[in-house]
């Protein structure tokens, strides 16, 4: 599941590079969505479920609903995104039972083992992969991973 997992966030940092500092921000959709908006999302959201959620962390909530904010680079989010999976692969490699619950739950259920996790993060990653997929593409032409 984790060779997966990074198989699809390396689609994510691939997808975010090569850009302008205006093309990465680029809102595709009339939501407002950009590639850049979907890296910091995902670097919220992977602190949110691996970090603080299932380790248990005293770290603080990120609000994974907010787009970069104007002192905030690419290269700057690429970097927080990076650190935050690096953090997110330690706390998936120190676990030995893929069923045990984590520490506490981001809903109103019990805390989720590993494996659920795990299957959230690859389908949450793998759909903004997608969209980020459709925003390159209407940016610059570029199509595949």
């Amino acid at each position: 599941m984790l060779a997966f997992l990074d198989y699809l966030r390396d689609a994510v940092t691939a997808k975010a590079s090569g850009l302008s500092e205006k093309a990465v921000r680029t809102a595709g959709v009339p939501s407002g969505t950009s590639i850049l908006g979907l890296v910091k999302h995902l670097t919220a959201v992977e602190h949110n479920w691996f970090t603080w959620s299932y380790a248990g962390a005293d770290a603080a909530l990120q609000d994974d609903e907010s787009g970069p904010a104007d002192d905030e680079t690419a290269v700057s989010l690429l970097a927080a995104y990076r650190r935050a999976i690096g953090q997110s692969n330690e706390i998936i490699r120190a676990c030995d039972d893929l069923g045990r619950p984590g520490a506490r739950s981001l809903r109103e259920t019990a805390p989720p083992s590993m494996r659920w996790v795990l299957v959230h993060m690859i389908e949450e990653t793998a759909r903004h992969a997608g969209h980020a997929d459709i925003l390159r593409e209407q940016i610059d032409g570029s199509v595949g991973r």
